[in-house]
């Protein structure tokens, strides 16, 4: 069973990596032995559960992965690795900070947390602020609102299988929802989004999130692709409540109401995604 989480993935074009990891990627995506998109999610999730059932359990792979999620486009090949060690480390980091000491080593081994913690500082000291560069966020149990930005409606692509409670519980072949566009569209959508909070707004939270949002995709090829993934969230989401599920619309219809002195409109399409959302999230704590 998949976790219940969503993830924002920039895929960046094989010519925007350095020629040693260039020919890396491409001999990658020739391989036979490399996970496909059907099952990549669920071999990703494996590999950090095998890791952290273990005992000890491994808050990080001792070496970064060698995989990758792939799209292809005509000739095209983008690439988004997993950077499950990166990514580990990151995770471990914000875990550590916000779990209280007499807590953790009922998680990890005092030892082992100090280990992990050094050997993370040790890669920020030897690759500096750029290695810290993910392609894809994580979130758990809800997708942000600024994650909807990026995207238009007609982006999304909608595929129903058997929910959780049926038969059918693989991932992307069987049940997702996913919204793909260029970096192009994604940078204008999300400085759109940013001038129309600080005009009518201001410095609100959702629009720090936007921020945060454009920051990070800036960080990338402007000839990368964007893809929102609902990752597991699909299966706590019946096929009607799936069809139904218009959050980019919506919060782009939002933004407009917002810019044209619609601001009845602009309410109720906020409210409508973040109440659905709120729904979402509360499954969390439900037993």
């Amino acid at each position: 069973m998949l976790p219940y989480a969503a993830y924002l993935r920039v895929y960046e074009p094989l010519t925007a990596f350095p020629e040693q990891e260039r020919a890396i990627w491409a001999a990658y995506a020739d391989s036979r032995d490399r996970p496909r998109r059907a099952t990549a999610l669920e071999a990703e999730h494996g590999e950090s559960i095998r890791r952290l059932l273990a005992k000890p359990p491994h808050p990080a792979p001792a070496q970064e992965s060698p995989n990758a999620y792939l799209r292809r486009v005509e000739d095209r090949l983008y690439v988004c690795p997993w950077q499950s060690r990166l990514r580990s480390w990151l995770a471990f980091s914000d875990f550590r900070g916000s779990t209280p000491v007499k807590l953790m080593d009922s998680f990890v081994p005092q030892a082992i947390a100090e280990q992990t913690a050094d050997d993370f500082d040790r890669f920020k000291r030897q690759g500096g602020s750029a290695a810290l560069r993910t392609h894809i966020r994580t979130t758990t149990w809800n997708v942000p609102p600024a994650w909807f930005v990026p995207f238009d409606g007609n982006e999304r692509w909608l595929v129903l299988g058997k929910a959780a409670n049926g038969q059918d519980t693989t991932t992307t072949t069987g049940r997702n929802l996913i919204y793909v566009t260029s970096m192009a569209q994604a940078r204008r959508r999300s400085a759109r989004a940013l001038q129309v909070i600080r005009k009518h707004v201001g410095e609100v939270a959702t629009g720090l999130e936007v921020e945060d949002v454009a920051r990070w995709l800036e960080e990338f090829h402007p000839h990368s692709l964007v893809e929102l993934d609902y990752g597991g969230l699909v299966h706590l989401m019946d096929d009607e409540a799936l069809q139904a599920d218009q959050s980019v619309a919506e919060l782009s219809a939002a933004l407009t109401g917002l810019d044209t002195g619609q601001e009845e409109l602009a309410f109720a399409m906020y409210q409508r995604v973040i109440l659905r959302w709120k729904s979402m999230q509360h499954l969390e704590s439900a037993n």
